[in-house]
């Protein structure tokens, strides 16, 4: 008997997905596991299989579409069989018909309005039909482009003269050709990733009260203790790598800053899942490091670059990007000294982190350099109050000025 292949909700925040590509045709025989689809959710493009056997009656869904989720894209079943009544019965027609395919963007001409231009009036300002003029006065006006008839003659009978186009030159600007620019623009549709992004974040902004602090935090011994440790490993520590972990074991001493807020109730979670925002083409993941409170430095490094890598490979499970409970965002990398970031649901905060920079200094009064780091704590008010925010910058400070501790 033929069944109907829906599409599939790939992460707790789709609502829809695009066909990037089909990997069988109709007539094609299926088995269980075998690759039948690439769907863009909007997280990532992933791979859709085939849970059962048998031949590929009907495609309802085109390369490029938006199809819902739950709603019909393909039917399986014996060779010949008729499916029509159950694409009926499953509530669905024709997709290809009833939802349109992404279509490319156009580029479209936009043609600005003309300008005015000055008009100088033809009728002749003497009053007479015949314009008198002295042949050099004639040629001045020709030669600086004014229209003769504009000009008032003082000469014999209101006839024109020399001084009558020099003194009219100056009091009239010729009219000038503006040039016609034409202006073109291109629209492009958004993807799973860039909706979601755009509806997640607009919710988070209007909707949890937010309020910020910021710290400067000294990063010569974070700096020096990198430089001892990657000289002996293999595996290459950044910056972000100790961030991590220093925010990590900061929420474990900062327990009610680890927190969601749920409506009726605050949820304070009792492991650490600390989410790190990577930038990709078109938007930005959050790969998730698990119980990073409990992972030596080199084992949170590995996984973040894993994560980053495999993000911009768009190859993320969902497994991969659930279940934080605090994110960071780092622009320091981009040289950006810092910024706000918007809260990452369901999260009560998000730390946005700019970058290390060598500064001057006075000493006990001599003029020295050291680098500091600064970072801004996005605090939803209705879980975290601004206490609770500056008692977790105060130990993430420690943590970060002191890494020795980190390292214990």
């Amino acid at each position: 008997m033929a069944e109907v292949i829906k599409m599939p909700r790939m992460s707790d925040t789709m609502t829809e997905g695009v066909i990037v590509a089909w990997h069988k045709k109709v007539g094609d025989k299926i088995k269980s596991g075998d690759l039948l689809a690439e769907i863009e959710t909007d997280k990532a493009v992933m791979e859709f299989e085939s849970f059962q056997n048998g031949t590929l009656l009907y495609i309802g869904a085109e390369k490029g579409q938006a199809v819902p989720v739950d709603t019909v894209i393909a039917v399986l079943g014996k060779e010949g069989e008729d499916y029509k009544a159950l694409l009926e019965s499953a509530g669905s027609g024709n997709t290809k018909s009833e939802s349109a395919a992404v279509k490319p963007a156009t580029p479209v001409a936009q043609t600005p309005q003309a300008q005015p231009q000055q008009v100088v009036s033809s009728a002749p300002a003497n009053g007479h039909s015949r314009i008198k003029a002295s042949p050099l006065a004639k040629k001045i006006a020709q030669e600086q482009g004014i229209d003769i008839q504009a000009v008032r003659g003082t000469g014999d009978e209101g006839r024109i003269v020399k001084r009558d186009v020099e003194s009219f030159s100056t009091k009239v600007q010729p009219a000038f050709s503006v040039p016609q620019v034409t202006g073109t623009y291109e629209d492009i549709p958004n993807t799973q990733m860039r909706k979601t992004i755009a509806r997640r974040l607009a919710e988070s902004k209007f909707t949890a009260p937010h309020f910020y602090l910021k710290m400067e935090i000294n990063t010569d011994n974070l700096l020096s203790a990198r430089k001892q440790i990657n000289e002996k490993n293999d595996i290459k520590l950044s910056v972000n790598d100790f961030i991590i972990k220093a925010v990590a074991l900061a929420l474990k001493k900062n327990p009610k800053v680890n927190c969601s807020w749920m409506g009726d109730f605050i949820r304070y979670y009792n492991y650490v899942n600390i989410g790190m925002a990577v930038a990709v083409e078109d938007g930005l993941v959050v790969p998730v490091i698990r119980n990073a409170d409990h992972k030596p430095l080199i084992t949170i490094s590995a996984e973040a670059k894993s994560y980053a890598s495999k993000a911009r490979e768009r190859k993320l499970q969902p497994s991969d990007w659930e279940g934080n409970t605090f994110t960071i965002s780092n622009l320091g990398m981009m040289d950006i000294d810092e910024f706000t970031a918007i809260i990452n649901p369901p999260d009560a905060c998000i730390l946005a982190v700019g970058k290390s920079k060598e500064i001057p200094v006075l000493v006990g009064g001599q003029l020295k350099t050291t680098h500091v780091m600064k970072v801004t704590l996005s605090c939803d008010h209705r879980a975290v109050d601004g206490a609770l925010g500056a008692a977790f910058l105060q130990s993430l400070k420690s943590y970060l000025e002191n890494p020795v501790m980190m390292l214990a």
